[in-house]
């Protein structure tokens, strides 16, 4: 089941309010905000995560992604900037 990260009514981040153990069932309730990753949608994370799994090269992410450099180095600027402003 995908997290949902974003209000389906007013398209504001959606914090945590509880977190369940499932071996033992214990609950933690609380108002907690979401990391920054799990800000990004599905496919930004997946970006992430190939740039981690492809040792931080942009050039192996193009190429195996079929694109160009100067393409997936746009594409790494414009999640920057997006991080950039979560975090604020």
């Amino acid at each position: 089941m995908k997290l949902p990260i974003i209000c389906p009514s007013c398209d504001h981040t959606l914090n945590v309010s509880q977190m369940t153990c499932p071996s033992c069932a214990t609950q933690v309730n609380g108002d907690y905000e979401l990391p920054v990753l799990l800000k990004l949608n599905r496919e930004e994370q997946e970006f992430v995560l190939n740039f981690f799994l492809s040792s931080g090269s942009i050039k192996e992410m193009a190429k195996q992604a079929e694109l160009s450099y100067p393409t997936m180095r746009n594409k790494m600027d414009d999640l920057i900037e997006k991080v950039k402003k979560l975090q604020k």
